[in-house]
Formats: C-alpha cells, sequence, structure tokens
C-alpha cells in the first residue's frame, strides 16, 4: 500500500507554462458514487496519454491518503469510461515543471472545468513545506470541491462566481 502525500494548490497567471518539460492529455473517470457517504473511497479509471490505470484511494481529505494503483489495457479503461463513469469524464492536460528540488503537477482542466488550474506537489512526509513558484496561489489542500473526484460530480462550470474566483472556502 502507498501513502500518497501532497499539497494542492491554485495557479495564478501562466508562467508555469514556459517552465514545464512534460505534458500529457488525461482522461478520467469515477466508478462508484463519491457523494455516497458510506464508501471509504473513490475507484477511478484514467487513460494517461497511451497507458491507462485503475486506481482506488481512500475517502480522506488532507494532505495524505492511501492509494492503489494497477495498470489496466486502455481499450478497457475506454471502455469503463464510456459506460460506467458517474458524472462527466474529467479532461484535462498535465505539465511537469520541476523546481527547486520538487516536481510539481499542474492540471490545465478542460470541458466542464475549463478555468481551473491545480498544481500539487507530491511529498516525502506531511511535515515537509515545499518552496513555492512565484504562479502558486492560495493552498487548497483541504477543501474538498478542489479534489477531482468532486469535480465529476460538481463541474467548475457549476460554481458561482465567487467560488470560482476562490473567494469561498
Amino acid at each position: 500500500m502507498k501513502r500518497e502525500i501532497e499539497r494542492k494548490y491554485l495557479v495564478t497567471g501562466d508562467g508555469w507554462r514556459e517552465q514545464a518539460f512534460k505534458k500529457v492529455h488525461f482522461a478520467q473517470g469515477y466508478l462508484n458514487n463519491a457523494a455516497n457517504p458510506e464508501n471509504k473511497c473513490s475507484i477511478r479509471v484514467r487513460i494517461e496519454g497511451d497507458e491507462a490505470n485503475l486506481n482506488i484511494k481512500s475517502m480522506e481529505i488532507g494532505i495524505s491518503r492511501d492509494e492503489y494503483e494497477y495498470p489496466i489495457p486502455v481499450t478497457h479503461a475506454q471502455v469503463m469510461l464510456e459506460k460506467f463513469a458517474i458524472g462527466p469524464v474529467i479532461e484535462k492536460n498535465r505539465y511537469w515543471i520541476e523546481y527547486e528540488g520538487f516536481v510539481w503537477e499542474v492540471d490545465e482542466f478542460l470541458g466542464e472545468n475549463a478555468g481551473l488550474v491545480v498544481a500539487e506537489v507530491e511529498l516525502e512526509d506531511e511535515q515537509t513545506t515545499p518552496p513555492l513558484p512565484d504562479w502558486v496561489g492560495r493552498e487548497v489542500t483541504d477543501q474538498l470541491r478542489y479534489y477531482n473526484v468532486s469535480l465529476a460530480q460538481r463541474p467548475f462550470s457549476q460554481w458561482s462566481e465567487a467560488e470560482q474566483q476562490g473567494e469561498v472556502s
């Protein structure tokens, strides 16, 4: 079992684009209803470029969560997304950026979540505070609405203007 430890931030401006060393298109959907309080995990299918995986992640909000991930054939993932995904399939371009010894992942959302750009950085432990690039804004690690599982239930396009501007916690 892997424990995922990461912090999540809003992105300000476009300064990060010129620093990206890699870009991959993602399509992902959830196979269970994360809004159900009885669910202890999210079950996600994701296509990352020409690879696919099945991911099971504990339903914890915060810096760390249990995570299991297994490669699956892309053709299986395509069928699962088409037939079994609950809510909209999330599409985004992910960019990787190295900054002062940390690798940042910047997700530029598309479709119903267009306009939202979020950066994540994985950490070795919960006490690590990474140096922040100048394009990193407010931390949203503890705000459920910024998690992909929530964006599949209530996309960014359905948020109020205040929510989209980050004025509501």
